[in-house]
């Protein structure tokens, strides 16, 4: 990654509060494009000296401290239920926040859940990645280039803009009031994509696959589908029996369901049910009362 230091103004620098997979790995991101990292906060030393070990760079400190106060843009990236706690405590304990920009990597809570510290003078905004981080080295590899919603204070978007766009990535507003549906949007996504895929390795192990061909077989088949989708969009990607009318595959699969695994039908029913109205088929008159059962 080609630094970017020119873009972030001279004399300040950023404190990392809540060293996690998040946090880690925009640490160590934005340490790499020569952004300033200059704390890296958490409740136990201990975990803030691992944030530092993995990161690179930084002062570990504990939060009860007081000396990573001095940062001018902090990053909020500890659990979404701790982020209105932690900046009525934040507020308590500096009287003075203009001039900071405080930003957290919440996907489902707004700006505004940091208003403790907006009334004490502070920007208060909201980065987050629209990718999957489930561990830090894999947030190093996948946050770069990534997606970024934003939204808040004029000044933390200004902010929270330039550490997106030095880890190349792409940004784009999301409605303070819809985050709930926008966090929606990737939980249907991802973790219901990873149960679904593990769902499809039993039926592949029933039918005989051994599991070294089955999870790189389907790595391969959803990176192609979803390839389809980003050429062509949901509707003409889509392949299948439900798409070619064809009913009499649609009841074997109900049929071999009930025989081995009769707890996933009435998620097969939901998704068929899906599928059907997302390409404008109509199903005959006797499966339609079997789709809504």
């Amino acid at each position: 990654m080609k630094t970017r230091g020119h873009l972030w103004p001279a004399n300040s620098g950023i404190a990392i509060v809540g060293p996690g997979r998040i946090g880690q790995a925009m640490g160590k991101l934005l340490a790499q494009a020569g952004l300033p990292v200059r704390f890296v906060v958490a409740r136990r030393l201990a975990a803030a000296r691992r944030g530092v070990g993995f990161i690179g760079c930084g002062e570990p400190v504990e939060l009860r401290a007081l000396a990573w106060l001095a940062a001018r843009v902090f990053l909020l990236t500890t659990a979404d239920s701790a982020l209105s706690t932690l900046a009525q405590d934040l507020s308590n304990r500096r009287g003075d926040w203009a001039g900071k920009v405080v930003l957290h990597t919440c996907g489902s809570l707004p700006a505004s859940v940091l208003r403790a510290l907006r009334r004490r003078g502070a920007a208060i905004g909201c980065l987050h990645p629209y990718q999957t981080v489930p561990s830090p080295a894999a947030g190093v590899r996948n946050l770069v280039g990534a997606y970024w919603g934003v939204e808040g204070d004029a000044a933390a978007c200004q902010v929270a803009r330039r550490l997106a766009r030095a880890l190349g990535g792409v940004v784009f507003r999301v409605y303070p009031r819809q985050k709930t549906l926008y966090h929606l949007s990737a939980f249907l996504v991802c973790p219901t994509t990873l149960t679904l895929l593990e769902r499809s390795m039993r039926l592949l192990r029933r039918a005989g696959v051994p599991a070294r061909i089955a999870r790189p077989m389907l790595s391969r088949f959803v990176t192609e589908t979803v390839q389809n989708f980003a050429e062509l969009g949901a509707r003409r990607a889509m392949t299948g029996p439900a798409v070619r009318g064809d009913w009499s595959t649609i009841e074997r699969h109900l049929r071999a369901l009930r025989r081995a695994y009769p707890d996933l039908i009435p998620t097969y029913k939901v998704l068929l049910g899906a599928m059907l109205r997302l390409t404008g088929r109509r199903p005959p008159r006797q499966w339609r009362e079997v789709i809504q059962a």
